[in-house]
Parts: C-alpha cells; sequence; structure tokens
C-alpha cells in the first residue's frame, strides 16, 4: 500500500474543508448541488488535498445552518488518491473549517 494512503487510513488527521471556497454560500452549493467538495489534510508532508464525491446517502448535516457558517457536518465521499480508492469520513466545524478525517481503502 502507498504511504501516503497507509498514513491516512490511520486514525483520524487535521483537515481543512473547502479551503478553494470563499462565502458559505459556495460551500453549500458544492456540498448540496455539485456534490463535489474539498478537504486538504494539514499533518502531512506539503499537505495534501483531495477532491470528494460526496455520498448524500452517508453524509449528514444535521442541524448545521451552512448559509449562517454555524453547526457541525459530517462529509463522506470517495475519491482515487495515488491509484487506491478511498473513502473519506470528515467530521467538520462550518465555522472554523476545520475538522478531522480519516480514510478507508475501498
Amino acid at each position: 500500500m502507498d504511504r501516503l494512503v497507509k498514513q491516512l487510513s490511520t486514525g483520524y488527521h487535521p483537515i481543512i474543508f473547502e479551503p478553494r471556497t470563499g462565502t458559505y454560500k459556495e460551500v453549500k452549493e458544492r456540498l448540496l448541488e455539485t456534490g463535489f467538495v474539498f478537504f486538504k489534510f494539514l499533518d502531512t508532508i506539503g499537505e495534501t488535498e483531495l477532491g470528494l464525491n460526496v455520498d448524500p446517502a452517508l453524509t449528514n448535516i444535521g442541524d448545521a445552518e451552512i448559509l449562517d457558517g454555524i453547526g457541525t457536518l459530517c462529509v463522506v465521499g470517495t475519491c482515487e488518491l495515488n491509484f487506491h480508492k478511498v473513502k473519506c469520513i470528515a467530521d467538520v466545524n462550518l465555522q472554523t473549517r476545520h475538522g478531522m478525517a480519516c480514510l478507508e481503502l475501498l
């Protein structure tokens, strides 16, 4: 298994959710309409940014008010990292856009 995939699939790691997006309106559009979001893992060499295809059945918005940047989200999605298909599970604080995430090898 690839070193990076192994590292990120062991435990939870600090992330930034949607580092490319400026407004909460854009965050809502990406999360709920396009179904594609970005995460940046902060504890890898050079940081690692992944684009995820959001799984709406597993993603939990709960009581979050996305347009106001209030609440927490559990975002689940899939992508390919270094030729390995993975699922990312992330808990995100909307106000700070920081959170914790882990990968699962599929």
